[in-house]
Parts: structure tokens; sequence; C-alpha cells
């Protein structure tokens, strides 16, 4: 008997071993970009965990813009506003077409399930070129054109949030409807209700997508070098290390911070939704 539970001990004690070397793994480069972008240096790569001069030099030079070509504020601006409104428009999108196809029973409705599974396992960026010269012939080579792209491709979504309205039962429907309810009246005061989860679900994924995406960003946008304002976070930072001969070493520490300025809204709505995040994926999972 002890030596079964001495086993389980060292089995114990193994997994925690293993499960801390990860953890740690797992979070020094995080550290790691955190204090870098709390170092004076402009000589390029920064090689100390740990700075020997602490100083906010690289976030002050990312909002004081002294060049006046990366204007860290509007790049801030333009992408908070891309991300809220695709994600409002997206998780709209997304949620009616998930009930739609829960609910709803109509001609061409298995076909149409079929064919966006195969489309969905498609990646995205292998319409980048089309999307580039249909959005060139509008004249939409700009924010409005990144956000018709983010939203455009919600619709392909729903397959989670159809999984998590496929686990609300019928019945509920059933009995409001007895009760003399209309489709959008079920919807509106029983199913959103009920829905949170996938919901807040649905939206953060919403968010993140547009606000640390760079390649739609750098393809639709990177054709207007002469108004660097009107870029996002992401490929402005990417132009202000490439912009000149010796600009990797020069801004390093201030691309550094951005990076770390990009982080902190994401980890914060993680933080606040994590609980609605979970139940959304774990319910959203339990049918198809």
């Amino acid at each position: 008997m002890k030596s079964y539970k001495t086993q389980q001990r060292v089995s114990l004690s193994l997994r925690y071993v293993l499960l801390t070397v990860l953890a740690l793994l797992w979070i020094f480069p995080i550290v790691w970009i955190v204090m870098a972008s709390f170092t004076s240096n402009n000589v390029g790569f920064v090689a100390d965990i740990f700075p020997h001069n602490f100083t906010f030099a690289s976030y002050t030079g990312l909002f004081e813009n002294k060049s006046g070509s990366f204007p860290f504020v509007n790049w801030f601006i333009n992408t908070f506003l891309v991300a809220l409104i695709s994600a409002t428009l997206s998780t709209l999108v997304t949620i009616v077409m998930a009930y739609v196809l829960s609910r709803l029973r109509f001609a061409f409705r298995k076909p149409f399930l079929q064919i966006a599974l195969i489309l969905g396992m498609f990646p995205g960026f292998m319409s980048m070129i089309a999307l580039y010269f249909i959005l060139k012939s509008l004249n939409m080579l700009n924010l409005g054109g990144l956000v018709l792209v983010y939203v455009g491709g919600a619709g392909l979504g729903f397959y989670i949030a159809k999984g998590f309205f496929d686990t609300i039962p019928l019945s509920i429907d059933e009995a409001a409807t007895i009760d003399g309810a209309t489709k959008w009246e079920i919807f509106k005061n029983i199913t959103l209700p009920l829905s949170r989860p996938i919901i807040v679900y649905t939206a953060l994924m919403a968010f993140i997508a547009p606000w640390t995406d760079f390649i739609f960003s750098g393809i639709i946008l990177g054709t207007d070098q002469a108004h660097p304002q009107n870029f996002t976070i992401a490929y402005g930072l990417y132009n202000m290390v490439h912009s000149q001969k010796g600009a990797a070493t020069l801004y390093f520490t201030q691309f550094i911070a951005g990076c770390v300025i990009i982080a902190i809204p994401i980890t914060l709505l993680f933080i606040f939704m994590q609980k609605f995040y979970v139940n959304g994926i774990t319910a959203g999972a339990d049918k198809g």
C-alpha cells in the first residue's frame, strides 16, 4: 500500500515538475519582451533579460513621434476602430447565421453546411491577391476596405456558434411558439440571453483577428506609403523597422514597446471575459 502511494506521489511530483518547466519556457519570451521594452538601446538586439537602466524612453518615443513618420497614436486609433467595427458586425453576422442554420430547416441547408465546411478548410491568405484587385477596382484600399474583408469572412465562422445553439433544447422554442411568440421574439428574448458565452467568444475572436493582423493590412494598406497615419498597428510597426537602412536597429526597443502595448488590451479582455470564453468553447464543441 505504501509502495502504491509512493508511486502516486512520485508520479504527481514529476507532472508538476514538467508543468513548471513548460510554464517557464512559455513565459520566458514574454518576460524578455516586457523587460526589453524598458531598456534604453539603439544598437539592436537586447541580450539582457533585466535592463541595467530602467527607462520609459521607448514608450514615450512611440507616443511623441519626434520624426513625424511613425504616428503610433493614429495607428492605435485606426486599429481599435477597425477591430471594434469588425467585431460588432462579424458577431452579428455569425450569430444570426448560426441561429438560422441551427433552428430553421430549408432547402439546400445540408449542402450549404458541407460547402461552408470545405471552404473553411482553405486558409484566408489564398484569397489575398483576388481581394486586393477587387478592392482596388472599388477604390477601397483603405481602412474601410479592411473592415469589409474582415466582416465578409465572418460568415464561414458559424460552426462553433451553431454547435452552441444546437445544445439549447427545441422544446423551449416550441413552448414559446405555443404562447404566440414569433421567431424573432424567440431569438431576441430567449435564445440571445441564453447565448451570452458564445456571443462573448465570437466577439473576442472577431476583435483579436483585425487587432493583430499584419498580412491583410499590409496588402491592402501597403500601397499608401505617403500617408502612414492610415496604417494599423501591426503594419505600422513593421513599416517602422523597415523604413530605412538601420531602422531595425534604431527603433528596435520602440518596436518591442509597441508589441507590449498591442498585447495589453487583448490580455485584459481575456482576463475579464475568461469565464464566458471557456464556456463558449466547451458548449460550442458539444454538437456540430
